[in-house]
């Protein structure tokens, strides 16, 4: 009977000090604790699609905005750590709250960058899938958030200005390094191929990326003409490829085009 008594005191206070640890916040403050938000609350009012609204509450909310549902064993520590951690690290890459505050550029950037990573099956995380089930990104989700993707790109009269002002590469830069860095770097593979060197490289050559069909058997040379077209829309100068990101603006395109070649020449 005694240690009978002594297992489940223990078993109470290894319970307790869990309950307490939780409140330690070693990643940051998530708000597990607080009042819970209503699922639907997520983007209620937001200019995106219901369909894609919905997409998004269900599947990437929980760590991508500042809902917040906390499940029974998200109140024991240290599981509600590893909570946080995804969470606090979610809403800093992304947080979908104030999405009708953000840019069109921004926007559309963030789009595309939802698109390639859940393509990719690196969002949602494994360990959130492992206990969600239902949060698997099917087929018929990747072509509701291509479609939606697209549709994100800007449009209006600076869109189809034909300036004829050379590009710049300090300009392409700047464009480079707002728009194209959540997938891309210059020097590493990320979602996207490095681009240190793409001008005149061969497509579907980048060393260790794993490329989609489309551009490996294109056997297109990137230049001055096959990146204008592929930046103003990779879809149709390329059916069947991973990349859900366009430049609408021609002088973007110019200026980055520009500023790849500079960097490709070094």
């Amino acid at each position: 009977m005694r240690k009978s008594a002594t297992f489940w005191m223990g078993g109470a206070l290894a319970l307790a000090a869990s309950l307490l640890l939780a409140r330690v916040h070693p990643f940051g403050n998530a708000g597990l604790f607080g009042t819970s938000g209503a699922e639907d609350s997520v983007m209620e009012n937001s200019s995106v699609p219901p369909e894609v609204r919905s997409l998004l509450t269900s599947k990437c909310a929980d760590c991508h905005s500042n809902q917040v549902r906390t499940p029974i064993y998200g109140h024991f520590a240290p599981v509600s750590w590893l909570m946080e951690r995804d969470i606090v690290r979610g809403r800093a890459a992304m947080n979908l709250a104030p999405w009708d505050n953000y840019s069109p550029d921004q926007q559309q950037t963030l789009a595309a960058k939802i698109v390639q990573e859940t393509r990719e099956h690196e969002m949602p995380l494994p360990q959130y899938r492992m206990i969600h089930w239902n949060s698997r990104i099917t087929d018929a989700d990747e072509r509701v958030l291509a479609a939606w993707a697209h549709a994100t790109s800007p449009n209006d009269a600076d869109a189809a200005a034909q300036s004829t002002e050379q590009g710049d590469p300090a300009r392409g830069k700047a464009v480079f390094e707002k728009r194209c860095t959540g997938c891309h770097s210059r020097t590493q593979n990320r979602q996207g191929p490095h681009l240190e060197g793409v001008y005149g490289r061969p497509s579907g050559t980048a060393e260790g990326f794993a490329y989609s069909s489309a551009l490996v058997k294109a056997h297109v040379v990137w230049n001055e003409d096959s990146l204008e077209k592929w930046l103003a829309d990779p879809d149709a100068f390329l059916p069947g490829n991973n990349m859900d990101f366009l430049l609408a603006r021609p002088q973007e395109r110019r200026d980055v085009i520009s500023y790849l070649r500079q960097v490709s020449s070094k």
